[in-house]
């Protein structure tokens, strides 16, 4: 049996690598899969932070640990001591049955979630006994081989084994601008991060070439793992979680006022002080929409889930609501605009004429090519049979986006000839021997077939001689070989999700390392309207003020580098848009991580797929819209229920607080505030499944305080309104005793708070606005919970008793005339 893999010094860049190999049991050809299992179990999981797994008891603790609930619960203990014990338990009762009623939707909600986003795992492709096969980047180990290319995210510390032209993107730790060439070798033991050549960092990313590197550490014991267990590390906020934050400062200013004024004057009174604390924080529990997170978790849950039935998986769930807001679409064409099938449409020569010698060399090239696939190699290579007998590659210069080119040196026959393809420009500048005559005509032939939606590479070559190693500065004086154009076709159906996506006030850009001409073509073939063309070049001499107007007016930016994108992405937020950005390769890292919603598809590089926020499982703009409707639906649902809850609750506590100060008794008991808080919670858990009116989702919408306080103030004043004519009901026609107070105006109350739902739920009239079938039926069962509540035997331990019917007839024609008063405010 082999050895099981041990730990290595903490100075591993300062050994050799076959001292490594031997300290972890390892070889080059990786671990076997029994040792790799051994050493899951001895190091633990490749994991920053341990996975919460959704524990229960956990989230039954969130539902009570309000400050508010805290203190309640103190309170009720404190009657309890006191001999109060029949109100302490109603009130820890009630308080029990809202934190079971959160924590089941939310445990619901939790485990759903995780089964979606165990689909989109990160993996990474290792060495396991010789073969080379892909696993959870979580279950990586010390002494694991690991093979990375040009797109990969370095999944753990490691030293390079071998390496071709491997050039590593590490600011995220070194804050180094350009990417470092790594190489094996042997360091000084006092070398620095950024200059251990012989290392990759776990987080980092490959942006050229190709290696293959031995893991010696794992999730916390990374240099990354040591950065976040130092630091804090949080999530940019986004607009919605914004939002939310000032609507609880709101909220939270009121409540403290509520809360600290009423319990001053009921002492003033000389009323129990006890009686006073339960009383005024019953108060401020009922202000408060303590089913929010629970309704926010449910929400943004099943959002989730409607959305991966869309083809949509959602990695962070908070951007849900950003992916409503946003107004704003960034995308490349291939794959959004143009069906992603590129075909070779051509191999010709010089002068323009078919020539399979050209298709011939760069078939070789792109068949022995071993750096990031990309479906331009496929379209060559599967364009005819390839010969290979008699084919020996000597070395190879992988793709990078800065030369734009991709070289490959074969031997054949004993000849040895060095090819290279890329971008026509970045081919025409290192070949020489080309008159300005026949410069300029390769210039036309190229503009011309951009013109009719062709993309087209250059090919080169020169020979090789006895040299045996090739680097990108041994890329000149080579001979222009000819041209190879690839057609794209424009995607089905994507004229009119481009027509759909502005119907929901959603603008388009087109950000394109591609020529004019193409995106050009490509646009009027899908019907994107063209505003403005902006180049790279001429990005890079515009100013940032300029550009800040420049990306309202321009449609296309084309021939762009990745900086380039994400200044693009920068310059349209500082206009206020919210911004997404669709992306699927390495070069467009910075622009998803600066979008304020980044989007990958499932067959991206790791680097794209791990800056997204989304991941669509099939490219193209209409699962887009979708995704989008989906985003508006959870935020319209969401502000349902902030704004019925707390303009319904405003009203009735401003009404319980102005009559605690002129009657001589409590209006409501603290458990009875409680209760009518839970019941008329109950039917809005369904307001995460409701209807939503289509002109609800037409425009993006975004958090309006403004909104929030006048909905709250206007409507918490027609609810007082009516309170007010309640209590005066009560008082004056029906003379009711204390209990018979509380119970009429507890029935009332909470029967205006299941209306007002129903009511305000739309703009529409609310007759003419179906909501969602579980919403109406929970209305309807809570509606006769409350209207027999003071009828059944238990109701004397809480404070309620039987009403007389001409009572019960009162309390109805006010929750009507309290209906057609709020539906009239409502639609002026």
């Amino acid at each position: 049996m082999s050895a099981p893999p041990t730990s290595v010094g903490d100075a591993y860049w300062a050994t050799d690598a076959q001292a490594l190999l031997a300290a972890t049991g390892s070889s080059h050809d990786g671990l076997s899969v029994e040792q790799a299992a051994r050493a899951l179990t001895e190091h633990g999981r490749n994991e920053l932070v341990e996975q919460q797994r959704l524990s229960a008891a956990r989230l039954l603790l969130k539902q009570v640990k309000s400050p508010l609930v805290l203190l309640l619960l103190f309170a009720a203990l404190v009657s309890g001591a006191a001999g109060e014990w029949t109100d302490a338990a109603i009130v820890v009762t009630i308080i029990g049955a809202s934190a079971a009623v959160g924590f089941w939707r939310e445990l619901g909600a939790g485990r759903a979630l995780e089964k979606l986003k165990a689909r989109v795992t990160m993996t990474a492709a290792v060495v396991r006994g010789g073969q080379s096969t892909r696993v959870p980047a979580g279950e990586l180990v010390p002494g694991d081989v690991v093979l990375l290319a040009a797109g990969s995210l370095v999944p753990a510390d490691a030293v390079v084994l071998e390496a071709n032209d491997f050039f590593l993107s590490q600011a995220v730790l070194t804050g180094e601008t350009f990417p470092v060439e790594k190489k094996p070798g042997v360091l000084p033991v006092d070398a620095t991060l950024a200059e251990r050549t012989n290392c990759v960092f776990q987080g980092t990313s490959v942006r050229s070439g190709s290696g293959r590197v031995l893991v010696v550490r794992t999730g916390k014991g990374t240099v990354f793992g040591d950065i976040a267990r130092k630091l804090t590390l949080r999530p940019p906020e986004t607009e919605f979680d914004r939002g939310l934050r000032h609507f609880g400062q709101l909220l939270l200013k009121v409540m403290l006022l509520m809360t600290i004024a009423v319990f001053a004057v009921n002492v003033i009174f000389h009323r129990p002080v006890l009686e006073a604390l339960l009383f005024s924080v019953a108060l401020a529990v009922g202000l408060t929409p303590e089913l929010l997170p629970a309704i926010l978790s449910v929400n943004l849950g099943r959002a989730a889930q409607a959305m991966a039935k869309q083809g949509v998986l959602v990695r962070r769930l908070e951007a849900i609501e950003n992916f409503g807001s946003m107004n704003m679409l960034c995308t490349d064409k291939t794959g959004t605009l143009t069906a992603g099938t590129v075909q070779l449409s051509a191999a010709l020569d010089a002068q323009g004429q078919p020539s399979q010698a050209v298709w011939r060399l760069a078939a070789l090239n792109a068949k022995l090519q071993t750096g990031l696939p990309n479906p331009l190699d496929e379209a060559i290579v599967s364009h005819g049979p390839l010969e290979l007998q008699g084919v020996e590659k000597v070395d190879e210069v992988p793709y990078d986006f800065i030369r734009k080119r991709l070289t490959v040196v074969v031997k054949e026959g004993g000849q040895a000839v060095v090819i290279t393809k890329g971008a026509l420009e970045n081919v025409l500048a290192v070949c020489t021997g080309l008159t300005p005559a026949e410069r300029d005509g390769v210039q036309q032939r190229f503009e011309a077939w951009g013109r009719q939606g062709l993309r087209v590479l250059g090919v080169a070559t020169v020979p090789a001689g006895a040299k045996t190693s090739w680097h990108r500065d041994d890329e000149q004086a080579m001979t222009f070989a000819g041209f190879l154009t690839f057609f794209d076709p424009p995607k089905e159906g994507a004229r009119q999700a481009i027509a759909d996506l502005r119907t929901l006030g959603v603008s388009l850009k087109v950000i394109s390392g591609d020529s004019r001409e193409v995106t050009e073509h490509v646009a009027e073939a899908v019907g994107l309207p063209v505003q403005g063309v902006l180049t790279g070049k001429q990005l890079e001499r515009t100013a940032d003020e300029a550009l800040w107007q420049l990306v309202e007016t321009t449609t296309l930016f084309v021939q762009v580098d990745p900086n380039q994108k994400e200044r693009l992405i920068l310059a349209l937020k500082k206009r206020g848009h919210v911004v997404g950005y669709m992306g699927d390769g390495i070069n467009d890292a910075p622009a998803l991580h600066a979008a304020d919603v980044s989007i990958s598809v499932d067959q991206a590089t790791d680097v794209a797929k791990e800056a997204a926020d989304f991941v669509l499982l099939q490219p193209g703009l209409d699962v887009l819209r979708r995704g989008i409707v989906e985003g508006r639906v959870t935020f319209a649902n969401t502000l349902k229920y902030v704004l019925t809850t707390t303009s319904a609750n405003l009203g009735n506590m401003l009404s319980m607080a102005l009559a605690s100060l002129v009657i001589p008794f409590l209006p409501l008991l603290a458990s009875q505030i409680l209760l009518n808080n839970f019941l008329s919670d109950l039917p809005a858990m369904a307001l995460a499944s409701d209807a939503v009116d289509p002109e609800q989702i037409e425009l993006p919408r975004r958090w309006d305080m403004g909104l929030v306080r006048r909905f709250m103030v206007v409507f918490g004043l027609v609810s007082s309104a009516f309170d007010l004519l309640t209590f005066a009901a009560l008082l004056l026609i029906f003379h009711s005793a204390p209990e018979q107070f509380r119970t009429g105006w507890f029935v009332e109350s909470l029967l205006t708070e299941l209306v007002i739902a129903l009511v305000v739920r739309t703009r529409r009239p609310f007759w003419k606005s179906r909501p969602a079938a579980l919403l109406v039926w929970l209305t309807v069962a809570v509606g006769v919970i409350d209207v027999a509540l003071p009828y059944l035997p238990f109701a004397p331990s809480l404070g309620f008793v039987p009403l007389p019917l001409p009572l019960v007839l009162t309390l109805f024609g006010i929750t009507a005339a309290y209906v057609l008063a709020t539906e009239l405010v409502k639609l002026r």
